[in-house]
């Protein structure tokens, strides 16, 4: 492991000043990014080579350092890339409970596309489980923010009495979160004999079955 790697800045401080950048400098940072996360998504976070990365994409390592400072720094931008879409995913307070359990499984469809980037995703979940991963506070407070969300929208389905009284939110917010990630672990080990989309959706249509009323 390289030296950038124990640099101990915490995943979920503030970000440095956002310096203006080039189109030219945008695509440059875009295929950095796409090379660390298959360096990580193979090695770990941890293994993974400051210097590797910048030979892939066919720098210097004082080249990449011009663009990331720290391995940490790409890790930073990473997640923050996946935050943006899960604000996109959890969308605003009014959206319904039903609205909510069709988001997700359009995020399960879509991820079958993107199967490098779920992978890293996955593997620096649990890598972050490590004493000190850097991105262990991002992943604490990804899981507690996404529980929150859902079990509040399914709150007020409950409250409207559109779901039934005695569901418990956030026991079911638990629930859709790991099914999700286990269906997910399992679909990365044998995408070909998985079909993650279609276990989802049947079993979101059993869980509205089970819960709706009216």
């Amino acid at each position: 492991m390289d030296g950038t790697g124990q640099n101990r800045q915490k995943a979920g401080q503030a970000a440095p000043p956002k310096r203006r950048k080039s189109p030219k400098g945008e695509e440059r940072r875009e295929q950095i990014l796409q090379a660390a996360m298959r360096q990580f998504a193979d090695d770990g976070y941890q293994n993974a080579s400051f210097a590797a990365i910048a030979q892939e994409v066919g720098l210097s390592l004082p080249g990449l350092i011009h663009y990331f400072p720290t391995k940490v720094d790409l890790l930073l931008a990473i997640l923050e890339r996946r935050d943006l879409e899960s604000v996109k995913v959890l969308g605003g307070p009014d959206l319904s409970w039903r609205a909510l359990l069709s988001a997700l499984v359009e995020v399960v469809q879509a991820n079958t596309h993107i199967p490098g980037v779920v992978r890293t995703f996955a593997i620096l979940n649990a890598e972050s489980l490590t004493r000190d991963h850097p991105a262990a506070g991002w992943f604490g407070n990804r899981v507690r923010s996404v529980s929150l969300s859902l079990s509040q929208t399914l709150q007020r389905g409950i409250e409207s009495g559109e779901i039934r009284p005695d569901v418990d939110a956030r026991a079911l917010a638990a629930e859709l979160i790991s099914m999700m990630d286990g269906l997910q672990m399992l679909w990365l080990r044998a995408p070909d004999a998985i079909d993650m989309v279609a276990i989802f959706r049947a079993y979101v249509d059993r869980l509205i079955a089970d819960i709706a009323l009216g």
